[in-house]
């Protein structure tokens, strides 16, 4: 039970903190951020579906367990979630400055008076004194224009902006696997093409030697094979490179050795295809749906707290404090006397040479430039989702056209061989067919490949892999143990 004198502190303290000087924040309305109504690229504006996680949405399994592997060791979102536990402890070390400060001390003393020596030695001890004394302190300075509630509140919006962080690092790594492995798959689809055509080549390289034999066409036909079937497999090599890279890059992304997952994506596959379409809903809707713009907003509502920490210095500060002792020879009689005091000071800033007035203009400026780094970030991520569109449209297009010239350029290859089997063309034609089919091929696949990454690319621009539904960090009950907080993103 605290003593009535400390009581009475906290009770002098309660009706001081009353106001909060400097601006309650508001968040600015989207016709403020220069939101448009609608989209200039065509798109499907029905509501935007759960998007935690969209990586199911090209039906491989492999890619599924990859992405969560990484989710629960990526090295980018452990960094995240250390920054977010930084955060929490912050707001908590904020919180503290509501409450007074009590400390206690205990000493305990023992005098001996010696009345006599012999050869050295105590004869006589003498009279023995001891005393036992307890003391505490408390000390509270009085939040009388809500400078300490405006640093809590800068706090928390901090808070609440790392764990916005946090889940834009999750949806980031997720992007980052799923556009490795889409490349490690083009790389082993365009590997298998050209190895495809290689054999091809060589068997059009066999039937030139055959003829050059029969004196049926001169050398060239077969030097000219020859030259294309080395062209061609000259091509392997960067292939191999292209999907030993991705593979590497997505070992890292789960936070293992470049290797450790060659030997997985080592059987080929093919290159995931996701759905034609993905609903974006209106352009407003971005603000809600986008972690890294919902973190900007924290981070304006924090600056525009500042702005009241700021001002709150300027005014006078009131600081109570007592303190409380007892004296005595005996535990027993500790309690007999106890002796006490009150005392208040205010205090305030008469003469600082503008300094004070010149920390509140700096943190306007701060809350300015904090607007407009959200307004950036919110017309960032719609430029996000207008190039994701334009992107996944060309894609589709140019595969919808490099399928029908893929379809013909095989029709022509074949014909051409025959033919030339037949000595009814020559090899220039029949290596201008056989080139045509492998660019048409490997301009399939590469379409294939930028269309599956157009669609990571609109995933991504739409916030995808978090919950935009779910309540921001600080709605978990504060604690002072160092338990790891919960992260935005599914897991």
């Amino acid at each position: 039970m605290l003593p009535r004198r400390i009581a009475l502190i906290l009770a002098l303290a309660i009706p001081l903190g009353g106001c909060l000087v400097g601006p309650d924040y508001r968040p600015p309305a989207s016709r403020t951020l220069g939101v448009p109504d609608s989209y200039a690229t065509p798109a499907n504006t029905a509501a935007v579906p759960d998007l935690q996680r969209w990586w199911v949405n090209f039906n491989d399994p492999q890619l599924d367990a990859i992405v969560d592997l990484a989710l629960k060791q990526n090295l980018d979102i452990a960094q995240a979630v250390s920054r977010l536990r930084q955060a929490r402890e912050s707001l908590i070390q904020s919180r503290a400055s509501l409450f007074p400060t009590v400390s206690g001390n205990a000493s305990y003393s023992r005098n001996i008076n010696i009345r006599g020596r012999t050869f050295g030695q105590i004869t006589n001890a003498g009279i023995v004194n001891e005393n036992y004394s307890l003391s505490s302190d408390v000390q509270y300075t009085a939040d009388i224009f809500g400078g300490v509630r405006r640093g809590v509140e800068a706090g928390r919006a901090g808070y609440e902006s790392s764990g916005y962080n946090l889940a834009q690092v999750q949806a980031t790594i997720a992007s980052e696997v799923v556009r490795n492995y889409v490349l490690a798959r083009a790389a082993q689809a365009s590997a298998a093409i050209a190895r495809g055509s290689l054999a091809i080549q060589q068997d059009n390289l066999e039937i030139a030697g055959f003829r050059v034999q029969a004196g049926l066409v001169s050398s060239l036909d077969a030097e000219q094979a020859r030259a294309q079937r080395a062209q061609t497999a000259a091509n392997v090599p960067t292939f191999e490179r292209q999907f030993e890279q991705a593979a590497n890059r997505i070992g890292v992304l789960t936070g293992q050795a470049p290797g450790a997952l060659k030997a997985e994506l080592a059987a080929s596959a093919v290159i995931p295809k996701g759905p034609d379409t993905v609903p974006v809903g209106l352009p407003a809707d971005i603000i809600r749906l986008r972690p890294d713009v919902r973190a900007a907003e924290r981070n304006l509502a924090a600056a525009t707290a500042q702005i009241g920490v700021a001002k709150a210095q300027l005014l006078p500060q009131l600081t109570l404090a007592g303190s409380i002792n007892t004296n005595a020879s005996s535990i027993n009689a500790l309690t007999d006397i106890i002796t006490g005091r009150v005392f208040g000071q205010l205090a305030q800033t008469i003469f600082d040479a503008g300094r004070g007035r010149s920390v509140v203009r700096a943190r306007r400026a701060q809350a300015e430039e904090a607007f407009a780094a959200y307004k950036a970030s919110v017309l960032g991520a719609l430029e996000d989702v207008e190039n994701a569109l334009t992107a996944l449209a060309t894609a589709q297009a140019r595969q919808r056209e490099l399928e029908v010239a893929a379809e013909a350029s095989g029709n022509a290859a074949t014909l051409a061989r025959s033919q030339y089997r037949a000595g009814l063309t020559d090899i220039t034609t029949l290596n201008n067919t056989e080139a045509s089919l492998l660019s048409a091929q490997s301009g399939l696949a590469t379409a294939r490949s930028d269309q599956a990454q157009a669609l990571v690319q609109l995933y991504l621009a739409l916030g995808g892999g978090w919950n935009p539904a779910a309540p921001p960090p600080t709605a978990e009950p504060l604690k002072q143990g160092d338990g790891q907080p919960t992260p935005l993103a599914a897991q």
